[in-house]
């Protein structure tokens, strides 16, 4: 099975206030990684303020490629997950998770000790948006734990969680993950467990 290039079109306008297409190219900013097999993130869009300037450059996926998104900022991203191999993620650990996320900058988002390799929390309200296949995003209690198939929507609030596609066809989301707190003016995020 291998992971899909993703078309990215980006709009803008020429000096006289017309629209045009500024650009009309392959994404560029993708991660896999071996320590992650069977997963690749690719970033089409990424925002520094809010409000967005939507008049700015027309390149804005350089640099590191991070987890979060940029402070006061969001990120427009898929990722693609091939089915797991059970005997390949039993023999892994959150060691193993926050290694792997530490190569986007949030080794210490892993939670230590949880259900899954990959379980993480990240400062951010997340939407996304099962395009095709199935996937379990797994909670921190098993009875919390659902099923997501092509179509359904779900919004992540800066909770413990971890994607498992424990089925045979490759699962990919579409997210927009938008930097976030707790509640306005206190700060970010609440410990992990």
């Amino acid at each position: 099975m291998k992971h899909k290039n993703y078309r990215r079109v980006v709009t803008g306008h020429d000096a006289n206030g017309t629209a045009i297409i500024e650009s009309d190219q392959l994404a560029t900013q993708m991660l896999e990684r071996p320590n992650r097999p069977g997963v690749r993130l690719t970033n089409f869009w990424l925002t520094h303020e809010t409000p967005a300037q939507y008049d700015g450059p027309t390149e804005t996926c350089e640099g590191d490629f991070i987890l979060h998104p940029p402070a006061n900022g969001s990120v427009f991203r898929c990722v693609e997950f091939l089915p797991e191999d059970p005997e390949v993620m039993a023999k892994l650990s959150s060691e193993d998770g926050a290694a792997a996320f530490a190569e986007m900058g949030a080794g210490a988002n892993i939670v230590q000790g949880g259900r899954h390799p990959w379980m993480h929390r990240t400062d951010s309200v997340d939407y996304g948006i099962v395009m095709n296949g199935e996937i379990w995003m797994v909670m921190d209690n098993e009875e919390d734990d659902v099923l997501l198939k092509a179509g359904d929507v779900v919004v992540q609030r800066g909770t413990n969680h971890a994607w498992a596609n424990r089925g045979t066809e490759p699962c990919t989301i579409m997210f927009i993950l938008i930097d976030g707190v707790t509640e306005t003016g206190k700060g970010k995020g609440i410990p992990a467990r």
